[in-house]
């Protein structure tokens, strides 16, 4: 089998690809598939190249050559490696039909490459290792077990593409979810974070604010409007500069009038939401919040209650371990809020659910006696204020009227840090909510933006792809829809009886490696994979897979 140069007309240009062809043993003919996607052969001469085809053309003899005098078997630079897990999102994404919807835009747009292949291949790719562009093209995309036909500068390109116009990618998305599974909005909840960029300056669009890490580097905002089943249905980018308090007010109605939402919205927040105007805001507006508060920092009165032993219930899991116990109670609590530039007291009717969890007790426990360690022996040793860190807050700095300063250990701080640890309060005005709704709806939000961090990962490419504001906006609409994706399979296939980490921990480690002509299937057995098997009828747990039975894995429809 050769290499060979194709060329390919489209919209009065000619584009050249150099290509592998290879002898299929499933199909028992000639197969070819894309090894380079070289552009059009204008803007090759624009580039510098003054005859491509005659230009590429040695390279495919060079290829040849190599090919050919390769009398022994080496070591590939390929990995024989390839991802399937992605396969569910693809069933999804055809049952979507978005294929239609995105080809429309080549009708105004003269693309050199198929903008659709394009985007569904990123979301594949971010869903089995999320990593950056550049490690995405060179080292992912080769592993996926389908082909692509694109450039890394033509992906930059349809990438920026898909960014400046993620409203209407979103808005095609969501259209088509409520169209083939159906969308519940008679209860839409709300969520904002955001992500920072280790760049030196900012920009128009990153820029400095208050971030979740506490960092100083620029970050972009990101907030989303989720339905009943927290299966998103929109998503609004701002600048990091535009604290989440004033600005989660426009961008709740603004998603809500884009996606034509008349109900409550409920906002989930860790602390982010603990602002009594914000509150005064969804209260006035007839919406609702959920969000976690320190219990620490409760009146005295209230920390009784914590304390007190009585009232609580307890949750296991299928083996009989205690996950955590919860009570909750309904009462009038009081905010302070700013009136006509004076203060006042007001009272709202809330409903308290506290946790406690056993394991995160005992972490958090083990967190204070190595802090306490660390500052005892800063104490002893006299050194700087701030070499203490975290540990700082168990230490009192006392000043000798003028000479140097004296340090003690806070035992009282200590004490209380103990006290408290595994405790966490949520804190609601939807009070008719069931305890354990209320606890899965905080835990199944917080999944959603701890998805979005680790999609984000390493973004390698900082300096170069992300420095464009509607590059920026391209990835995390492809993290946003591989979430999308994800919950649909979650909610609508598998009826939420697994947990997002189950699933994307089979999307990510489900994998088979090439041997001669077949398929070696290295994936870790789970439970989770035994399910799917049998649920859908596939050869998941096989150790050999054959072309054929990968390409109904492949082909599944859901």
């Amino acid at each position: 089998m050769a290499y060979f140069l194709k060329k390919t007309k489209l919209k009065g240009r000619t584009y050249l690809a150099i290509y592998e062809s290879f002898y299929n043993p499933e199909k028992k003919e000639t197969a070819h598939k894309c090894y380079k996607s070289l552009g059009s052969i204008q803007a090759l001469i624009e580039s510098g190249i003054e005859d491509p085809i005659a230009h590429f053309q040695k390279e495919v003899d060079y290829l040849n050559k190599k090919k050919k005098e390769a009398g022994v078997r080496k070591i590939s630079d390929k990995s024989p490696m390839r991802y399937l897990g992605y396969f569910p999102l693809k069933s999804i994404m055809e049952k979507l039909k978005i294929n239609r919807y995105i080809d429309l835009f080549k009708l105004t747009n003269d693309f050199q490459y198929d903008l659709f292949q394009l985007l569904s291949t990123l979301i594949y790719a971010r869903s089995v290792n999320p990593c950056s562009k550049n490690k995405t093209f060179h080292e992912v995309l080769p592993s996926l077990y389908e082909s692509y036909d694109f450039s890394y500068d033509q992906l930059l390109d349809g990438l920026a593409f898909l960014g400046s116009n993620y409203n209407k990618i979103i808005e095609i998305f969501t259209t088509q979810v409520k169209a083939t599974y159906g969308i519940d909005t008679s209860k839409t909840y709300f969520d904002c974070t955001n992500f920072y960029f280790e760049i030196d300056r900012e920009d128009d669009f990153r820029r400095k604010g208050p971030s979740k890490e506490n960092r100083k580097d620029p970050i972009v905002g990101l907030g989303l409007l989720l339905d009943s089943n927290q299966i998103p249905i929109g998503m609004k980018i701002y600048p990091g500069n535009e604290s989440e308090k004033p600005i989660l007010r426009d961008v709740i109605e603004q998603l809500k009038k884009q996606n034509n939402i008349v109900g409550k919205t409920i906002h989930v927040a860790d602390k982010g939401i603990n602002c009594v105007n914000n509150i005064a805001y969804l209260k006035k507006n007839g919406d609702g919040y959920l969000f976690s508060k320190s219990v620490k920092t409760l009146p005295e009165k209230e920390k009784v209650w914590v304390l007190l032993d009585k009232g609580f219930k307890e949750v296991r899991d299928s083996k009989g371990k205690i996950l955590y116990y919860y009570k909750s109670c309904v009462d009038k609590f009081p905010y302070q809020i700013e009136h006509n530039g004076k203060k006042k007291t007001i009272n709202l009717t809330e409903k308290r659910l506290l946790i406690y969890n056993p394991t995160l007790a005992a972490k958090k426990r083990h967190e204070i006696k190595r802090m306490v360690e660390k500052a005892k022996l800063l104490t002893v040793s006299q050194a700087k204020k701030n070499d203490f860190g975290e540990a700082g807050k168990y230490v009192n700095f006392i000043d000798a009227n003028g000479k140097k300063a004296v340090m003690e250990i806070n035992q009282t701080a200590i004490d209380n840090d103990f006290k408290f640890a595994g405790y966490n309060l949520l804190v609601t005005s939807e009070i008719q909510m069931n305890d354990l709704d209320i606890y899965n709806t905080y835990h199944n939000l917080w999944r959603i933006e701890e998805s979005f961090r680790i999609m984000k990962s390493d973004l390698d490419a900082r300096p170069v792809f992300v420095q464009k504001q509607e590059s920026i906006k391209g990835h995390f609409l492809i993290c946003y829809l591989t979430v999308l994706l994800e919950r649909l399979f979650q909610f609508k296939i598998l009826e939420d009886k697994y947990s997002a980490s189950e699933i994307f921990d089979f999307i990510k480690g489900f994998k088979v490696t090439k041997a001669e002509h077949k398929y070696i299937n290295t994936t870790t057995y789970s439970d989770f994979i035994d399910d799917l098997s049998h649920l859908f009828g596939l050869p998941l747990t096989n150790y050999f897979l054959t072309e054929t039975q990968i390409k109904s894995i492949l082909n599944y429809k859901l």
